[in-house]
């Protein structure tokens, strides 16, 4: 088992070059947040907006549009009750992020498939919250996306039939290789399957047990991954910063929150990126 840890995210995370433009970061869509919980969609994006991300689009329910725009004028929109502009979309993405407050009636099943159905095979998909369920319970032609799951415990076991309990490396590796996938697999020690490896998160604390956590570390991973040239790296350091920055945070707050640690995510990326060590593998 490898370790995420500081030194290792250092090398990791890249420096900008004096030319670039934000079509050099990358375009970053995410698909969720109904009537009911738009504010998962919101803390997503923000979240994909502060990790550097050059664009990033919300396909959302039309009620959550004045949210998102108070709250985020950096992202656009996208009415989720309108499948030929998802559709139109899609092709300009480099990474798509479906599940935060999506909800698992027929609308939350249409835009998952109309995702899937219209990835490319340059692409990566991040399949997250109420979109592992929806994954687990339909039949679906193979999307041509790179797919990477997110699951907490309990969606690792929807995704599996492994309890939490009873989860472990060998068998954990056994259902990523079925899965076709990279896995996030949330938990006081966050573990990451990358292809036959798996890296084991070295931060976090209870601090970080509220709501709309999940979605942040979404966003992060989307964002990421979006301006990364490697996908591995993206990944481990997305993880790693999430938790960073909460451990910092815990020095004088009980709880932290997701709003606190989207604000600090452009601060912690420079410092982390100050430092120039030698490239791990």
């Amino acid at each position: 088992m490898n370790q995420i840890t500081k030194e290792k995210v250092q090398s990791f995370i890249p420096k900008r070059d004096e030319k670039s433009y934000k079509g050099t970061f990358g375009n970053v869509l995410v698909v969720g947040g109904n009537e009911n919980m738009g504010g998962a969609a919101i803390l997503t994006a923000s979240a994909s907006v502060y990790s550097g991300a050059g664009l990033v689009t919300v396909a959302t329910h039309p009620v959550n549009q004045s949210a998102l725009h108070a709250r985020l004028p950096e992202a656009m929109f996208v009415p989720t009750t309108d499948l030929n502009q998802l559709k139109e979309t899609l092709p300009s993405m480099d990474v798509v992020i479906i599940g935060p407050g999506l909800g698992r009636n027929k609308t939350s099943l249409d835009l998952l498939r109309t995702v899937y159905e219209n990835s490319t095979d340059e692409q990566v998909v991040i399949v997250d919250g109420d979109a592992i369920y929806l994954h687990v319970n339909e039949e679906w032609s193979e999307p041509k996306a790179q797919l990477v799951f997110t699951p907490h415990l309990g969606e690792w076991r929807t995704l599996t039939g492994l309890s939490p309990d009873l989860e472990n490396e060998e068998e954990n590796k056994e259902h990523v290789k079925r899965l076709d996938a990279h896995v996030v697999l949330k938990k006081d020690r966050t573990e990451v399957y990358y292809e036959e490896e798996l890296w084991k998160n070295t931060a976090g604390n209870p601090s970080m047990a509220t709501g709309g956590m999940g979605d942040t570390l979404a966003g992060m991973i989307g964002g990421f991954l979006a301006q990364f040239p490697n996908r591995k790296h993206a990944l481990l350091s997305a993880v790693f910063v999430h938790s960073y920055i909460a451990d910092k945070l815990s020095v004088t707050h009980y709880v932290t929150l997701p709003t606190h640690i989207i604000e600090e995510i452009p601060k912690a990326m420079k410092e982390l990126a100050k430092n120039d060590p030698t490239m791990w593998v």
